[in-house]
């Protein structure tokens, strides 16, 4: 029989001290109600009382079948569990879980409380006590254990077990800082249980600063802890705390912790795992990490040719797992690295079947290399391969044509003496036999100037006949400029990454000498890969 792991996120409270990061109440709502239908054990909403914000989602909380728990802080000094304004804050959200941060470290103690070990142990014992006796469920995270322990290991551990007697479910050990190791954190957690504190009332919350908070909440569960803390995309303080996102697919992926544990995801929950880890950077504004372990975009992209021969005969053979278990895809991308093996799959993913030896295939073999070579970068730009590809078969529909367009950018001052820009784009296409001729201001609902790009964008979408209910739900989220070969004979290479309105994401390519040409050339792709995709019909080439 299985053990059970739990689960507790922290995006809500953690996660939401990542600088530059506040979550509104309704995005609290959206990010709780995903991590409930994810399966996630524990969900910690945050610090009631501690901002507007926070007070009004504990006002209107999400009802989940997750636990869902306030974060508040252990009694001050010199004031009593019933008389403390910040406790009984946390104690009127009325929350079936209420998980209270203390100090565990006598460094802490002395210097950050100022008050003695004896007085910083009394407050834990009095404000659990507090706690259980109105029938919450406790958690304790000690923060700072793990350099406590270090530091002071009969201290760190008499503030853990003051908790724990006072009727704790959870001693989470901390390992604020982000700076203990995986060995140590697996000693020392052993530790706390050879102490009295069995592994299965402890849990574990690291932070990521030596890169090892996976790691080290792996370790912990190793020794005997069974409840892991984290957040999605690894959001928190500083460098983070571990990461959910990869920590679920390993626990139900990966041995020993496969055969052994069992948690709240299901193998049918966790195949959400890509689209809630997306949602939330959607909910940030932020690009996806394509690097990111089982969710990111390039997770299972397969570039070199060797590679791709091999993933067609059998994807074990570089791929540790099924991208689909976790709601991934593989990608073979386009590079002038690629083979006959990597272009004929890309081809086959497409809809397009080539036979082996068709002769289309070393030409546009032969294309990306020459294109490539001039600053184009087709495994970051996947539907300009697409495009290309589909330009030297013969399969690319004449959709319209520009005939001309230009891009004026004017800097004045204001009725208000104030120095504005305006960027002002003019876009002629032919379409269907017929020039349309269309104009677009790149000013926002706030009268701010987005830019020539922005307006280049606009323009060309504004009127493109009949093809014009297809593109108009097309969004630019993203715009990435490098400078390619340097010198007198430096070119700008730009990469546009668009989405829709039914959530797809694709990215394009363009280089010039002039990055407004550049950024014209993705553009085109862009609404001509949509037009594709969404089946438009035009002249064929």
């Amino acid at each position: 029989m299985k053990e059970r792991l739990y689960l507790f996120d922290t995006t809500l409270r953690d996660g939401q001290q990542t600088q530059g990061v506040q979550f509104s109440a309704d995005e609290k709502h959206q990010i709780a109600n995903a991590l409930d239908t994810l399966g996630i054990d524990h969900i910690e909403g945050g610090w009631p009382g501690a901002n507007p914000t926070d007070s009004a989602f504990f006002e209107n909380p999400p009802k989940t079948r997750a636990t869902f728990t306030a974060f508040g802080m252990t009694k001050r000094a010199g004031i009593s569990a019933e008389n403390d304004d910040v406790l009984a804050a946390v104690l009127n959200a009325n929350t079936a879980s209420v998980c209270l941060v203390g100090k565990t470290h006598d460094f802490h103690v002395r210097t950050a409380l100022g008050i003695s070990l004896d007085e910083n142990t009394r407050n834990i014992a009095q404000s659990f006590a507090h706690i259980t006796a109105r029938g919450r469920e406790a958690i304790f995270d000690a923060e700072h254990f793990f350099d406590g322990y270090t530091s002071n290991p009969d201290y760190a551990l008499e503030a853990v077990h003051a908790a724990f007697d006072e009727g704790a479910r959870w001693i989470a050990l901390c390992d604020t800082n982000g700076g203990t190791l995986p060995a140590d954190i697996h000693r020392i957690t052993s530790a706390v249980i050879e102490s009295g504190i069995p592994g299965d009332r402890l849990g574990i919350h690291t932070h990521n600063d030596t890169e090892n908070a996976v790691a080290g909440s792996l370790a912990a569960v190793d020794a005997g802890a069974r409840q892991i803390q984290g957040t999605l995309n690894g959001l928190g303080e500083r460098c983070g705390n571990a990461n959910l996102t990869a920590l679920i697919p390993i626990l139900l992926l990966k041995e020993p912790y496969a055969s052994r544990f069992e948690t709240g995801v299901t193998p049918d929950a966790l195949k959400g795992l890509t689209r809630v880890s997306r949602m939330l950077d959607d909910i940030l504004n932020r690009v996806p990490q394509k690097q990111a372990a089982f969710v990111g975009a390039s997770a299972f992209a397969h570039k070199a040719g060797l590679h791709a021969s091999a993933i067609l005969k059998d994807p074990a053979t570089y791929e540790h797992i099924d991208p689909a278990g976790v709601g991934n895809a593989r990608i073979i991308p386009m590079s002038n690295q690629a083979g006959q093996s990597n272009l004929r799959k890309r081809l086959g993913e497409m809809g397009l079947d080539v036979p082996p030896k068709d002769p289309a295939l070393s030409l546009i073999l032969d294309r990306i290399k020459a294109r490539e070579a001039q600053g184009y970068s087709y495994d970051t730009a996947q539907a300009s391969f697409e495009i290309l590809a589909r330009e030297e078969l013969g399969m690319l529909p004449d959709f319209f044509e520009v005939k001309r367009y230009r891009v004026t950018i004017e800097r004045r001052k204001n009725k208000r003496n104030r120095m504005v820009s305006l960027s002002e784009a003019v876009v002629v296409v032919k379409v269907d036999g017929k020039k349309k001729l269309s104009v677009s201001e790149s000013m926002d609902e706030n009268g701010t100037d987005r830019g020539p790009v922005n307006a280049l964008a606009k323009a060309l979408a504004k009127d493109l006949g009949p093809y014009q209910s297809i593109v108009e739900d097309i969004r630019l989220v993203d715009f990435k400029v490098r400078i390619t070969q340097g010198g007198t004979e430096a070119v700008t290479r730009v990469i546009i990454d668009s989405e829709d309105g039914k959530g797809r994401r694709w990215s394009t390519v363009g280089v010039s000498a002039n990055i407004v040409d550049a950024s014209f050339e993705a553009l085109l792709d862009a609404i001509r890969w949509k037009l594709v995709q969404d089946g438009a019909t035009g002249q064929a080439v």
